[in-house]
């Protein structure tokens, strides 16, 4: 099976960019702040910068390598690259932009992605979802044997961005190519790719399926660029077989991780319970807060409990009469609760 094989070390503005990854028929979403050194990787990938130091390849077919001076350029590697803002000719028809990443193809891609009857457009009369419809079609007129997609849903509003991403998922599971994606949201990375790499300052920190970085976070930032909650404070042996962390907050939670020390207590916002009075149920952990916001996303609310954010139900959140400066009790299960090095 031919796979992509990728080492660089390259010197960005204020860090050094080495990454070094193995991809095969799948999605690999390399996700981080921005300026990580994300769309450098594809960049290098793609011909368009050349690393200081390193190797690609895709099977037996070297595209770069520092060592014996190969570096074929852009149009000699079999890489389909879509944009960050699309890239579309504004002056060519749907069709003609299709079409220039390959003849061949046109009519059987315009048909595949359900834009056959806006060949005769041009794409300042497109929606988002449209324009990034075309911009794939277009890179898949090249047959690549591999696809890059950057920020492929950073141009979109919210309200098309779920269902553009969803019929995103749906291609890449449908095409089986080598696919690198980078983004600066977990959510979309988790949605798209079969693997997540977390990249900060040119160093990939976690490689691994969502449900695993969710699971065992490697790092305090690995955790709160997943959405958790991250508590610090100071870890020790506690009763039951427990770990016990007295938070900086002054509060004591519990978890059944090890540790000791420094740390950083990590919780997931969903599972965390609010209540008006502390519960006696099987969790361990008790917070209790002011609630300092409310922010509805469909039929669930995130509410901000003192150091806290607690995603529940609009139905709790109407059963208790939650408003903001109500002082209520944050619960979470010393299962739920991870420990990660700060």
């Amino acid at each position: 099976m031919d796979t992509l094989n990728l080492h660089l070390d390259h010197p960005l503005r204020s860090f050094r960019l080495s990454v070094a990854l193995e991809l095969e028929r799948e999605t690999l979403a390399l996700v981080g702040p921005s300026g990580a050194g994300k769309s450098s990787v594809l960049r290098a990938i793609a011909g368009l910068l050349r690393p200081e130091q390193g190797k690609i390849a895709f099977g037996a077919a070297a595209w770069f390598d520092s060592d014996t001076g190969v570096d074929l350029p852009p149009e000699r590697r079999s890489v389909g690259l879509v944009f960050q803002e699309y890239a579309l000719f504004p002056h060519l028809t749907v069709e003609a932009n299709v079409g220039f990443g390959g003849r061949s193809r046109v009519g059987e891609l315009l048909d595949r992605f359900r834009i056959a009857h806006l060949a005769r457009v041009r794409p300042s009369e497109l929606s988002g979802g449209e324009r990034q419809r075309v911009a794939l079609a277009r890179a898949l007129a090249r047959d690549p044997a591999v696809l890059l997609l950057d920020e492929p849903l950073s141009a979109l509003d919210a309200h098309t961005k779920s269902t553009v991403r969803a019929e995103l998922g749906e291609l890449l599971r449908e095409l089986e190519l080598p696919t690198v994606i980078v983004t600066h949201d977990f959510e979309d990375a988790a949605a798209l790719g079969h693997r997540v790499g977390v990249i900060v300052d040119g160093q990939i920190l976690q490689l691994g399926r969502a449900a695993e970085l969710l699971a065992a976070p490697a790092s305090g930032f690995v955790a709160s660029f997943t959405g958790a909650n991250l508590l610090p404070g100071i870890a020790r042996a506690g009763r039951n077989g427990l770990t016990e962390i007295v938070l900086d907050s002054g509060a004591t939670a519990h978890s059944v991780a090890a540790g000791a020390g420094r740390v950083g207590l990590a919780v997931y916002p969903w599972e965390i319970a609010l209540a008006r009075e502390e519960p006696a149920d099987s969790a361990v952990n008790h917070i209790w807060g002011e609630v300092t916001s409310l922010v509805s996303l469909g039929n669930r609310v995130r509410v901000g409990v003192g150091p806290l954010t607690a995603e529940v139900t609009t139905a709790s959140v109407e059963r208790l009469g939650l408003a903001e400066g109500e002082l209520v009790v944050a619960s979470f299960k010393a299962t739920a609760s991870r420990l990660v090095p700060l």
